[in-house]
């Protein structure tokens, strides 16, 4: 796959991840913290806000490709 077209897709689907993990991290905040404490709160956006990173992380793998071999 041309390495223009991988960026196309990886980028897309990296802005797609952000909406919908963004969309449901709020959705459970919502529903399940709405009558805890502050500090409950802060750790469960302190985690959910970092996690996004591990799925993203692969995509940016996939985008670029394998590694050359060293020589």
């Amino acid at each position: 796959m041309h390495p223009r077209l991988k960026s196309f897709i990886g980028t897309i689907l990296i802005i797609i991840l952000v909406i919908v993990y963004a969309d449901i991290a709020t959705t459970v905040a919502s529903a399940l913290l709405a009558t805890s404490a502050w500090w409950v709160h802060l750790l469960y956006f302190l985690l959910t806000g970092l996690l996004w990173i591990l799925p993203a992380m692969l995509i940016i793998k996939w985008m670029a490709g394998p590694r050359p071999p060293r020589a």
